[in-house]
């Protein structure tokens, strides 16, 4: 049987972002004062937010040609800038919850890209995120996760920027190793810093959290980049991990015999499913610190 007693410590940081909770209360606010609206893609990569915001009205459109409703929303992930054009050639009205942080992503790539820089993108090519700026490079930019894998340098003019949601350690390694690959190469070498630092927050108080727990259960959709990586942030520790999406799936085995566990959250899981597994593990035998 679970052990009663068993402490639950949350993560000194957690769940929801600034930018995510600002996109998930615009929508809701235009849901209340005009009513349906449809979003490119999904608000945020997190099915119960999903789910909530359609039954109020919020549908997930995959294109603007899906789109049957008078407004559209882009996401918090940002789009590209013909996305614009077309939402406005199409005469929707447009809900811009792309996350300010994003934003300056954005506007740093096609300011450097009309400079005549090579827009190198710390990030994964088939990111929502990452696709928007490399948009906004018209044509100048290039993403990838690989030092080796640069592009050749037109004007030996090379900018390097970063998804907002990668690592800022990891992206100053990979400016340090493109350097180092292609330093005869470059002439004017420019470097923007565009990472979150709400990511690092979170990643930093899991490993807080690690120190003092025996199992961490990150709470979060499997199809949330950022949420996969403070999993992997926390399995790295050492300390058992559990990835869960929800409380449905606590299993008891995975606390017994255990005297304290710590639960943490991506920055787009609502407060909600943080709170459900937490009184799920209450029942299990645990008591909240």
């Amino acid at each position: 049987m679970t052990r009663n007693g068993l402490r639950i410590e949350l993560a000194r940081v957690y769940g929801f972002c600034p930018g995510v909770r600002r996109a998930v209360e615009m929508i809701e606010e235009h849901l209340a004062r005009e009513g349906r609206i449809a979003t490119l893609g999904a608000i945020v990569h997190n099915a119960r937010v999903v789910e909530t915001l359609s039954r109020k009205g919020a549908t997930v459109a995959k294109g603007l040609g899906e789109v049957d409703v008078p407004a559209v929303a882009i996401t918090a992930h940002g789009a590209g800038r013909e996305v614009y054009a077309e939402i406005e050639r199409r005469g929707l009205k447009l809900v811009d919850t792309t996350c300010p942080i994003v934003k300056r992503a954005q506007e740093a790539a096609r300011a450097l890209a009309r400079d005549g820089y090579t827009v190198l993108i710390y990030g994964e090519g088939a990111h929502p995120e990452v696709r928007g700026i490399l948009s906004w490079t018209e044509g100048k930019g290039h993403a990838t996760m690989s030092p080796n894998d640069v592009p050749e340098l037109p004007s030996k003019k090379l900018a390097i920027v970063s998804q907002t949601t990668k690592d800022r350690k990891a992206f100053w390694e990979f400016v340090r190793e493109v350097i180092a690959r292609l330093h005869p190469l470059i002439k004017d070498l420019r470097v923007v810093d565009t990472t979150c630092p709400e990511t690092g927050r979170r990643y930093r108080a899991a490993l807080e959290l690690a120190e003092r727990v025996q199992a961490i259960f990150v709470v979060g959709s499997r199809n949330s980049a950022n949420t996969r990586k403070l999993a992997e942030t926390c399995e790295r520790t050492g300390v058992p991990t559990y990835f869960i999406e929800d409380a449905g799936e606590l299993r008891p085995e995975w606390v017994r015999g255990l005297s304290c566990v710590g639960v943490t959250a991506g920055a787009s899981t609502p407060d909600e499913l943080v709170e459900e597994v937490v009184a799920r593990l209450r029942e299990l035998g645990g008591e909240e610190g």
